[in-house]
């Protein structure tokens, strides 16, 4: 029994644990579901809810009518938010390994950001301090996410244009981001890889040359720098 009950854990078989819930860390009946949201208490990925405002969605006139917003400009907004989230999360918690942007209608996933880091531990970090900020003027919900496989998540319809239901899908609608985008961030972060092994065994020999040097004093400036400069970058964004 207790192994038949966790083969269909989290799948429509399942009368107890909400199947959406599990998939897409979202459920259109939110707290009125009738099945368990089962929260995780530690995950890679963390969820910044409704955080993505897409201009062609909340662009309108006075009669109710969109203002025009061509795909470029749309693009080129995308691009600008998701590397200014991208890097905030990696400069300040860790390193990121997938972030995804839904690009759905519906109130449980219209803008969600879901951020999934290489370590449980920036994740947990990420949700306690991100709850204290702010982004664009609004407070920052964010919370962690059972969401780790998007592959799953994703409504495959979409992924074919060929998604019946638009934006009211219940399965994810993933905005891509542009390729030059795709490469310049997913890249630096090989190349900051491919960097760190090879400097591991210089720091490695320059902590212990240091440790023979202590009283040579030297390298607080440098430091102080770069505090400043990370203060002045939180400053200077939308967070």
């Amino acid at each position: 029994m207790a192994e038949y009950l966790a083969s269909i854990f989290g799948t429509e078989k399942d009368k107890v644990n909400c199947s959406f819930y599990f998939k897409i860390g979202a459920c259109r009946h939110g707290d009125r579901c009738s099945r368990l949201h089962n929260k995780p208490i530690f995950s890679q990925t963390v969820v910044l809810l409704n955080i993505y405002r897409n201009p062609q969605n909340c662009s309108q006139s006075a009669d109710g009518l969109r203002c025009a917003v061509s795909d470029v400009e749309m693009q080129e907004h995308y691009d600008e938010f998701f590397e200014e989230v991208f890097t905030e999360m990696e400069e300040k918690y860790g390193e990121v390994e997938e972030m995804n942007v839904c690009d759905n209608l519906g109130d449980h996933l219209v803008g969600n950001v879901y951020v999934k880091f290489r370590r449980e531990e920036d994740a947990e970090k990420a949700v306690i301090d991100l709850n204290n900020r702010w982004f664009n003027g609004q407070p920052i919900y964010a919370e962690l996410s059972p969401v780790t496989d998007f592959r799953e998540a994703c409504c495959r319809q979409y992924e074919m244009g060929e998604c019946t239901r638009g934006g009211f899908c219940n399965f994810m609608h993933l905005k891509p981001i542009s390729r030059e985008l795709r490469r310049e961030l997913y890249g630096r972060r090989r190349k900051k890889h491919r960097s760190r092994s090879r400097s591991r065994e210089r720091r490695s020999r320059e902590r212990r040359s240091r440790s023979r040097d202590r009283g040579r004093g030297g390298g607080g400036g440098g430091r102080e720098r770069d505090r400043g400069r990370s203060r002045d970058r939180v400053r200077s964004g939308r967070f």
